[in-house]
């Protein structure tokens, strides 16, 4: 293929990148034949995915979606191959931390982390002593209560990248307990801040109690009467589409639009503020601790990210009182590493499918699933009013939380999966909580 080829290919699968959401956008799969539907007026015949990073505009395309996305992707770009959205997987992530150079880093080969901080859980004096005679810092030192958790944020020495730190951290003190402050994504959808007023709280509500980490929730109609706390955990909570939209699939009401936990009082956990170089490990753990504190039965979880020792510590605790945790398993294919925190045990992992019951095929592959829920077809509200297409396992996790709030037991629940087409887990749950597009006009 010619440089100019090459180039022109590029540019068009960079224009579909427009219409998929962050964790969600996938390319055509690889090969040149067949000739896909076209992009405009261009025709798009296969991936070229080598120079994509290379070109400033497609690199905001990649990793900054408008509100619009939310509405999910063309069908034809959902059939993806596992090569090419495990390589979109490896840009977005890359494109993310050159976007935030001085706050993020790449560790475990590619996945982002908080620059230069380690974090240590529940650390001994002697190992933290050891630490600190070697030349880390201690930049935080917090305790959550609800969680019985303590974690310290370490400052690598000066000179030394976060990889280095931690390997200089095992030898200075090999019984400490310590990891990246990994950053997780959203699992599909929007996390662009909208100047959208936050959903307001409408008083309290009795009986069952849910929550949910996520970004924040913007007012809408069909949020109106429920009743909502939101907190901020990466500065104050900053409405977006993405947590707007799993809010109204758990307590939204408004005409024919009807979430699947209706009544239910709902806790909001923000932990980007709206940046998408938020969402640290850190930050996942003190929201999880204030929605412990809150006594929820079920806490919704529709982010990813790699295996974290300070969160799989959280969420032990967090189950430990009781509580389940629903977590989505992602949108970046069967070919991507397990995500977590769906892939810890015990965590009610959940991916999503269409209309006929068929698994999404860009859904990701995690160490055990549970349970599938619509994730496709389907309408969401968006920021403000209005409703959206929505597509993706973000969407599917708090319907089967929802179910699993009334259900009262994963065995209860189990007892009410049905079969579906692909991988399901133990069956569809929830499947008739599916609001069409077209009964709220979504656009």
């Amino acid at each position: 293929m010619s440089r100019f080829a090459r180039h022109f290919l590029t540019a068009a699968v960079g224009a579909a990148l427009i219409a998929g959401s962050a964790a969600a956008q996938l390319l055509p799969s690889i090969g040149l034949p067949p000739v896909l539907p076209p992009v405009g007026n261009v025709p798009v015949v296969g991936p070229v995915l080598q120079d994509i990073v290379g070109q400033p505009d497609v690199q905001r395309q990649v990793i900054r979606p408008t509100l619009d996305t939310v509405a999910g992707v063309p069908e034809w770009v959902a059939q993806a191959g596992a090569p090419t959205l495990l390589e979109l997987r490896r840009l977005r992530l890359q494109q993310l931390i050159r976007e935030n150079r001085s706050t993020l880093e790449a560790v475990d080969g590619g996945q982002p982390a908080r620059r230069g901080v380690l974090v240590a859980v529940d650390p001994d004096p002697q190992s933290l002593q050891l630490a600190t005679h070697a030349g880390f810092r201690i930049i935080a030192d917090v305790t959550s209560l609800d969680l019985g958790l303590r974690m310290v944020q370490l400052a690598v020495p000066r000179g030394m990248n976060a990889g280095e730190g931690l390997q200089a951290l095992r030898r200075a003190a090999p019984q400490l307990q310590a990891d990246y402050d990994h950053v997780f994504e959203p699992a599909g959808g929007s996390l662009a801040p909208m100047s959208t007023a936050l959903a307001a709280t409408a008083g309290p509500a009795g009986g069952r109690v849910v929550g949910m980490v996520d970004g924040g929730v913007a007012s809408h109609p069909s949020l109106g009467d429920a009743s909502i706390e939101q907190n901020g955990f990466a500065g104050k909570p900053q409405a977006t589409g993405h947590g707007t939209a799993v809010a109204s699939l758990l307590v939204g009401n408004q005409g024919p639009f009807r979430g699947a936990a209706t009544g239910a009082q709902l806790y909001v956990a923000d932990v980007y503020g709206g940046s998408r170089a938020a969402g640290s490990a850190t930050s996942i753990v003190r929201a999880l601790g204030w929605l412990a504190s809150k006594r929820p039965q079920v806490i919704n979880v529709s982010i990813v990210g790699p295996s974290n020792r300070l969160v799989e510590r959280a969420i032990r605790a967090v189950q430990g009182r009781g509580i389940e945790v629903v977590a989505a398993v992602g949108n970046d294919g069967p070919a991507a590493p397990p995500q977590y925190p769906a892939s810890y045990s015990d965590v009610i992992a959940v991916t999503g499918v269409d209309a006929r019951g068929r698994a999404l095929p860009e859904a990701g592959k995690p160490a055990h699933l549970d349970f599938a829920a619509p994730g496709a077809d389907m309408a969401a509200a968006l920021p403000g009013q209005g409703y959206a297409r929505v597509r993706g396992t973000s969407f599917a996790a708090p319907l089967a939380a929802a179910r699993l709030l009334l259900a009262g037991s994963p065995q209860r629940l189990a007892a009410e999966a049905r079969p579906g087409r692909g991988r399901v887990g133990r069956g569809i749950v929830c499947g008739d909580c599916r609001i069409e597009p077209k009964a709220v006009r979504a656009k």
